[in-house]
């Protein structure tokens, strides 16, 4: 059993725990809500913009004119795994989650015979996937320095992915992030953004306009801000699952730190009650003897 100064040293330290965890809580929360409101305020951009480039890609696709960014290289042998994650712990399974899903594609992808490549946003996830796949790596986008992600981060990733996709390095290029729903839901995403997804958009919406130059002109001008405005975006979407989540793993530690210390406020307690009774037993005895 262990001693009263263990048991009050061990109390004094999950307290100090507590304050931390509960520090950290409110520092996410403080975060969170201006995450989210910029992962919020990005997504009518982001929606229309590719409605704008799903109706354009509707009357070109499949024509000899249509940009490599949307026909493709006509195979799909080589993948790059573009996997994106927290540059910090303490997030509960944010970082997990994402990992988990690029996981299960990359060993997918090998069981059928394709070449994988991976380039890693965030340190968590390069940490986590290059015990198996370290082989496969091409590239870290290092993001520890930056305070506040901006356009600015993406389009210098677009930028590289592009250059790559152009050099024939691969053929296909899937993200990977978390989608923020709610403080305690964040939804993990694979997004094929080369060659370029887009939903089904009714034909009459798609032939309301007249292009001038060509649809196949506006095509190669837009579809590489459309992939730089994918990447921001779910950076944004990223960021918002991070604090979302390290508020609701900081929220867990602060309770379970709390229920610690009760439990062991009680044992401290006890073991100074029996202490106490063992001393008044061993007066009394010993005045008896007397």
């Amino acid at each position: 059993m262990p001693s009263l100064k263990d048991l009050k040293n061990r109390i004094g330290s999950v307290k100090n725990t507590r304050k931390i965890t509960k520090a950290m809580q409110m520092v996410a929360a403080a975060k969170l809500r201006r995450a989210q409101e910029a992962a919020e305020n990005a997504r009518p951009y982001a929606e229309r913009m590719n409605a704008v480039m799903a109706g354009l890609a509707a009357s070109v696709r499949g024509s000899d004119s249509a940009p490599r960014l949307l026909s493709g290289t006509g195979s799909d042998q080589t993948h790059l795994l573009v996997v994106m994650t927290a540059e910090r712990g303490l997030c509960g399974g944010f970082n997990s989650t994402i990992v988990r899903l690029a996981r299960a594609r990359a060993q997918e992808l090998l069981a059928q015979g394709k070449t994988v490549k991976i380039l890693t946003v965030g340190k968590k996830g390069r940490e986590q996937l290059k015990r198996d796949y370290s082989e496969h790596f091409i590239d870290h986008v290092d993001l520890t320095e930056v305070k506040s992600v901006g356009y600015d981060n993406a389009q210098a990733i677009a930028k590289d992915i592009l250059a790559r996709f152009d050099a024939g390095e691969f053929d296909v290029a899937t993200l990977f992030f978390n989608r923020f729903q709610s403080v305690i839901s964040q939804v993990p995403t694979a997004q094929q953004i080369i060659p370029a997804m887009f939903e089904e958009v009714e034909g009459a919406e798609a032939s309301l306009y007249d292009y001038e130059p060509s649809e196949e002109g506006i095509l190669a001008d837009l579809l590489p801000r459309g992939v730089a405005t994918q990447i921001f975006t779910a950076l944004l979407e990223n960021g918002a699952s991070e604090q979302g989540a390290r508020m609701s793993a900081m929220d867990n530690a602060t309770r379970n730190a709390g229920d610690m210390i009760d439990k062991l406020t009680v044992e401290y307690n006890r073991s100074r009650q029996a202490a106490i009774t063992k001393e008044l037993i061993e007066i009394i005895s010993g005045a008896e003897a007397l």
